[in-house]
């Protein structure tokens, strides 16, 4: 699953992606095709990392409560962070225990890797550290510095994942941003992309009409688009 996901990514241009794109553009295109709950609950934010889209293929993540410091300290974590690969976005279930289940190492190691940012339902910590690096955008609940140890360990990588309200299976389509966060289906990629693409630049051309003292209704009436 994992190489399978890294030829996916190396297949689109996630920069210009972020670039260019973003998760409203996506929302509408998957209204367009009939898949019309494609976007997640009201609760995930940016807490660290560069502003900006983040956009990524997802990989998945469960994360849930222990009473010990298990044999091999954080043993899950870091067998999931060092499989991960080139853009990928990190996406982990911790909405089980009121613990910090990502921070800066895990941060720094994903981005070392060709990780592109993190969705976690639940908590974080290390925010001035991930804001330091600069290169890492993490979207989560809210913050803690609760360590994870010996209260929530990964169990399971790779199997679909519920985060706020959303089934996300590794490999589809994740993109965050301040509106929200928009996730693609992996088999609809191929689909999706090009239309929001075209999309995007339609909005970009309406939005020049409208600053020039276009009319609303003639926007409408030549792009369709709100």
């Amino acid at each position: 699953m994992p190489s399978d996901i890294a030829q996916a990514g190396d297949a689109l241009d996630l920069d210009a992606l972020a670039r260019e794109t973003y998760s409203a553009v996506f929302a509408d295109i998957c209204d367009a095709i009939g898949k019309r709950f494609q976007t997640l609950e009201p609760g995930a934010r940016r807490i660290a990392g560069p502003k900006g889209v983040l956009i990524g293929l997802a990989r998945t993540a469960i994360s849930m409560p222990v009473n010990e410091i298990p044999e091999r300290p954080y043993g899950g974590e870091i067998d999931f962070v060092d499989s991960l690969a080139k853009g990928d976005l990190v996406v982990v279930d911790c909405s089980r225990a009121p613990a910090a289940a990502w921070g800066e190492l895990f941060s720094t190691a994903s981005a070392g890797r060709g990780a592109r940012g993190a969705l976690i339902d639940g908590l974080i910590r290390d925010i001035a550290k991930i804001n330091d690096l600069d290169r890492f955008p993490v979207f989560a609940r809210g913050a803690r510095p609760t360590d994870a140890l010996g209260r929530v360990a990964i169990c399971e990588r790779d199997v679909p994942v519920c985060v706020y309200g959303l089934t996300i299976f590794s490999g589809d389509l994740v993109v965050c941003d301040d509106d929200g966060v928009t996730v693609v289906p992996k088999e609809f990629i191929p689909e999706v992309v090009p239309r929001a693409l075209e999309k995007a630049r339609i909005e970009s051309e309406a939005r020049e009409l409208l600053l020039a003292g276009g009319y609303l209704r003639d926007v409408w009436e030549k792009y369709r688009v709100l």
